[in-house]
């Protein structure tokens, strides 16, 4: 859909702005295209998870809406998002475990996910948008296949699609310098959460067998999640804007009934857990090379112990992430791509609900979790101006 998009662009929409009308009307919204080419280049990158604490990629709204969301009524936004990261350090707390690399014991979780996201601008503040997102994941250990034997499992396929729908607050002559979205989404359960890969080294004789895959490469939660999301953008001096976005999703269904194959009872059976993620920084694009902008900001994701509706039994890994973020982006025309590079700082895995319930005066349980040093997430996003399907139109 990209590519099929960007050759359009080469091939039919750039000529035609290169005709002194569309010169005309473009060269109006110079001011309101620096506007967009910042919105583009730093708000796609809200995606998530980062190990074995299982937030779903980009669970939130805001950075497919972002990727068009200074949008003229009529106009459209298509994008494709992808992520990836290796995660393998195993934190108890904030504590690290560096023993489980130099054993050979740690779990590596290679994870890749692809959103196509479209969006719409119904007014001049009220936008919709469609998220459609693909996995691929990876996950190698030996304590699963029964820690005699390192051997990998894997899922694969579309995962829990997500829609909403925001309001920008202000409008005209107010919104000149900048804007503050809010959003309105849910996360449908449309991505296998019982997804199964074979295990080796299997009970009594050591026979494969097909069990669920772990929790952290699960396509899905199970659960109809509810998204409460925010964006920003504002002009804080010549080509300087300072950015913000995050999201809270709501996860009311406590367990999903797919089995973990952990030995604990009160584990036995996956949690939806709640998500929540934010990010703010500056954003710098330079006059000198039209289109480049340079991003460097910090964000945290997580998710909690306890959700906000519903029950929080079930095994789950909470803990958040917080890392710094820079990110780099190239606008040519109607067309961004954008490439951002979290690096983790802070790692926590904080004590579950289950954690909790199986501690003793004597013994304080609380499980690990792995955790990736950085995310690689790039975008490629094609922003359709009404003015240009106009003059298709007319031909």
């Amino acid at each position: 859909m990209i590519l099929a998009g960007i050759s359009i662009y080469l091939s039919y929409v750039k000529p035609l702005l290169d005709c002194h009308l569309l010169r005309f009307i473009l060269m109006k919204k110079m001011i309101l295209s620096g506007l967009v080419a910042a919105s583009l280049g730093i708000l796609p990158a809200l995606s998530h998870a980062q190990g074995c604490v299982a937030i779903r990629q980009f669970s939130g709204l805001g950075n497919a809406v972002g990727q068009g969301n200074i949008l003229n009524q009529g106009e459209w936004n298509i994008s494709a998002n992808y992520r990836y990261f290796k995660s393998f350090r195993h934190f108890r707390g904030t504590h690290e475990e560096p023993n489980r690399i130099e054993d050979g014991t740690e779990v590596i979780n290679h994870q890749h996910g692809l959103d196509i996201n479209v969006s719409y601008a119904f007014t001049e503040r009220i936008y919709g948008i469609v998220s459609l997102p693909f996995q691929y994941n990876e996950r190698s250990s030996l304590y699963e296949h029964g820690r005699t034997e390192r051997h990998t499992t894997y899922s694969k396929g579309f995962s829990d699609m997500r829609i909403g729908a925001g309001y920008w607050l202000l409008s005209g002559e107010k919104a000149k310098k900048g804007n503050t979205a809010i959003g309105l989404g849910l996360k449908f359960p449309t991505g296998d959460y019982a997804a199964t890969s074979t295990f080796y080294n299997q009970g009594g004789e050591g026979l494969p067998e097909e069990k669920t895959v772990d929790q952290s490469i699960q396509l899905g939660d199970g659960g109809t999640g509810i998204i409460l999301d925010f964006q920003g953008l504002w002009n804080i001096g010549g080509t300087n804007f300072w950015y913000y976005d995050g999201f809270y999703m709501l996860s009311p269904k406590e367990t999903n009934g797919t089995p973990t194959n952990r030995r604990r009872e009160n584990e036995s059976i996956m949690s939806v857990p709640d998500q929540y993620a934010v990010r703010t920084g500056v954003f710098r694009s330079f006059e000198k090379i039209h289109g480049l902008g340079l991003s460097l900001g910090g964000r945290m994701e997580g998710i909690p112990v306890h959700d906000v509706i519903g029950g929080s039994e079930g095994f789950r890994r909470p803990g958040y992430i917080i890392s710094v973020e820079p990110g780099v982006s190239y606008m040519k025309g109607n067309v961004t791509g954008t490439l951002n590079v979290p690096i983790a700082l802070w790692r926590n895995r904080t004590q579950s609900v289950t954690d909790i319930e199986n501690s003793t005066p004597d013994e304080v349980v609380h499980g690990d979790a792995a955790f990736a040093d950085y995310l690689i997430n790039f975008s490629l996003a094609w922003r359709i101006p009404k003015k240009v399907k106009e003059v298709f139109h007319s031909l």
